[in-house]
């Protein structure tokens, strides 16, 4: 069998948008990937997929699963045919993401210093007193450059009718960016004419970009600021990243234990004695960066770090107290914020939001659980979630008594049937849901965002859930220049 025979037997799902095939056509930008593989053997894709797998063995790219009895280390699940976007795509996605970041960035800035969006009444102020993630430690502190998030991961998903809608923001440590930069050098091994041919617009100058960022963050004017990379350590889920970033950009990696604060400076400890440090691309949550301050007894941050940050004396990247404006019920409010800050509309909207703290907004929940999506407002990783098309009766009502005790805890939203995209499984081309991670970078310069992103593929057959953590993979995702 060839790979055209495969192309030929793909069939997409009824009411969902297919991002390769439409009726019987194939959408123009696949068509170069569609020209190259028909001509190879089902038999060589099958090599080349044994092949992309013993890549991110030697590589040792992996995530880690706490909650796997089996090991905790995983190959992260690669899929060879690539997720492909048209410029015109992109530059609309670009445009929206941008917005919004501009947005939450004014938003953060205000949240922590006058609160005069929730004195004008566009944010009821007691959703922001009741969220665990904001911070009044660091209420009044200015930020470098007034910039609060630097890095982020949007997450997007596409709708049956082909929109494009912001699905969730992440702006505290968001991961991942590692598995778009390896899905790309693999991508390259297994099909690298493919490749070429098709003009795919390149991703791996993110360190690059990632690098000079950080280093215009830094709090003096300095010609060579020295920028570290700080990790929870060996054990954390995304170690590989951290250990593959700060090699990409040629700066240390460090634990807590490896820094020092003395006269509100920060330190590392070198062979050569004290090194005083400017910038920290930080790795780890608020509650454990300074135990003088947040959680007495972690043993994973740096004592007196907070204050050599309201001191001015180093920049933390993101800024400490992000995790207010990636709260899921903050999140409704995100267009809101883009009118009022900027005078806009949101160029891509929010999926459809329910505060279950809303009596008539809970009701309406309830009595439609069945077409619901129910999250939890602080957890991540797709834990937490409650599929109401796929829960059982006795999953509905545990949800609903959790609802009524803590309503805040919890948003619902609509089951939105997320675009599918082709996968090479079993020897035979499937559909499966797809999501999209962009990583956007904001500086001094203003925001860059390299063209494509991240792509997760919920890899069981009917599964909506793209996470790692609970059975995804992920793609090389490509934009391409029509």
């Amino acid at each position: 069998m060839t790979g055209h025979q495969l192309f030929q037997q793909y069939q997409g799902q009824t009411g969902i948008w297919d991002e390769m095939c439409f009726g019987e056509g194939i959408r123009s930008q696949y068509s170069r990937v569609f020209e190259a593989i028909s001509q190879i053997p089902v038999e060589t894709l099958l090599q080349k997929d044994k092949e992309a797998g013993e890549l991110f063995m030697n590589q040792g790219i992996t995530f880690t699963v706490y909650s796997d009895d089996a090991g905790i280390e995983k190959i992260f699940p690669f899929d060879i045919i690539p997720r492909i976007l048209t410029n015109k795509e992109w530059d609309h996605i670009h445009a929206g993401i941008t917005q919004r970041l501009k947005a939450l960035n004014l938003f953060l800035k205000d949240i922590y210093s006058d609160q005069q969006i929730l004195k004008d009444g566009i944010i009821p102020a007691d959703l922001i007193a009741s969220c665990p993630h904001y911070t009044r430690e660091v209420f009044g502190i200015k930020v470098p450059h007034d910039l609060y998030v630097h890095i982020s991961g949007i997450d997007l998903i596409r709708g049956q009718d082909g929109t494009f809608y912001i699905l969730e923001d992440n702006l505290r440590t968001p991961s991942g960016v590692s598995y778009m930069l390896e899905n790309r050098e693999v991508t390259k091994r297994i099909f690298p004419g493919m490749l070429t041919q098709s003009k795919a617009r390149m991703v791996n100058n993110y360190p690059l970009l990632l690098h000079d960022i950080l280093g215009s963050l830094a709090p003096q004017q300095l010609s060579n600021p020295t920028v570290a990379l700080l990790t929870p350590g060996v054990y954390n889920s995304a170690y590989f990243e951290h250990t593959f970033l700060a090699r990409q950009m040629g700066i240390p990696l460090l634990e807590g234990r490896d820094l020092l604060v003395d006269n509100h400076k920060v330190y590392m400890k070198t062979t050569a004695g004290l090194q005083q440090v400017h910038v920290i691309y930080r790795r780890l949550d608020d509650d454990y960066l300074d135990p003088l301050v947040f959680r007495p007894d972690s043993a994973l941050g740096v004592p007196g770090l907070l204050s050599a940050y309201r001191k001015g004396n180093v920049a933390i990247v993101n800024a400490v107290g992000n995790g207010v404006a990636d709260d899921k019920a903050v999140y409704a409010y995100v267009p809101d914020m883009i009118k009022y800050y900027l005078n806009e509309e949101a160029i891509l909207p929010n999926v459809p939001t329910y505060g279950l703290e809303n009596i008539d907004a809970r009701q309406y929940v309830f009595d439609n659980i069945g077409n619901m999506v129910i999250k939890r407002t602080n957890q991540s990783g797709g834990y937490g979630m409650v599929m109401g098309n796929k829960a059982s009766e006795k999953e509905l009502d545990d949800i609903k008594e959790a609802i009524l005790d803590t309503p805040r805890e919890f948003i619902a939203q609509p089951i939105i049937k997320l675009s599918t995209v082709p996968c090479f499984i079993d020897g035979k081309l499937q559909p499966r849901h797809v999501d999209l991670r962009p990583y956007a970078l904001c500086g001094p310069s203003g925001i860059k965002i390299v063209p494509g992103g991240l792509t997760r593929v919920a890899l069981r057959e009917g599964s909506l859930v793209v996470n790692s953590s609970q059975g995804g993979g992920s793609k090389d995702t490509w934009v391409v220049d029509l």
